[in-house]
């Protein structure tokens, strides 16, 4: 497993003083269940870190990036970077995929479930970054990584609020207003986890997750978007 780990180093350009670090950072929880002699914890620590070392790292960026910009579209564009869908993408150009430690069930889904975990694995991974290295090293991996990806997104306004993009397509289109319901919530208080789903009339057309049920809506209205292929 070490030799595959240090080939991956190579292509996220940055060498581990501790690999097990890097080793964490993609395992899933699910791995854990069937395999009991693994010694290293799951990888949700790692992403917890992640999670806060990113957004302050892109909130950092943009401000500099965009100094006449409103605090509410630096907020949309923070957004639509770090997003499931921003994420996911950019860890499957890492092959992200060929490296994560997932249980036999969850190695099968390569739906929506398996972008969650992608993204999720991307920021235990800017986590693990930060712990062996520095803020700065992790600041410079998504200087080259992630945060070119801005230019793309402000061009082509992909930034626009998801959920509000979808109400207006779905009452031109279908004349219906979209609703929203709560499906489920998991995790501890301090990193509670939502899911959404939104319907059009009592027909559900996709999910969403995020760490508030603002972002799970999100998550469920780019998600309804690219399932009506309303892009």
């Amino acid at each position: 497993m070490e030799e595959n780990f240090r080939k991956l180093e190579g292509k996220l350009g940055v060498t581990f003083n501790n690999i097990e670090l890097l080793k964490q950072a993609f395992i899933h929880r699910s791995y854990l269940n069937e395999h009991r002699e693994v010694t290293l914890d799951h990888n949700e620590r790692l992403e917890f870190l992640g999670d806060a070392v990113l957004e302050l790292i892109v909130t950092d960026f943009l401000y500099h990036k965009y100094p006449d910009a409103t605090e509410g579209d630096l907020t949309a564009y923070r957004s639509a970077l770090v997003n499931t869908n921003s994420l996911s993408d950019v860890a499957t150009e890492l092959l992200v995929n060929d490296y994560l430690l997932l249980s036999r069930g969850e190695s099968k889904d390569i739906g929506r479930a398996r972008q969650f975990i992608l993204a999720n694995t991307f920021e235990a991974l800017v986590g693990a970054i930060y712990l062996d290295q520095s803020y700065e090293a992790a600041r410079e991996f998504l200087s080259r990584i992630l945060l070119p990806k801005i230019d793309e997104i402000v061009e082509k306004r992909l930034w626009q609020d998801a959920k509000s993009r979808f109400q207006e397509l779905s009452q031109e289109k279908e004349g219906v207003t979209p609703s929203y319901e709560t499906l489920g919530e998991a995790g501890p208080d301090h990193d509670k986890r939502f899911t959404i789903g939104v319907y059009l009339e009592n027909t559900l057309i996709a999910e969403g997750e995020g760490r508030s049920k603002q972002e799970a809506e999100q998550e469920a209205a780019q998600a309804a978007l690219e399932a009506k292929n309303w892009h």
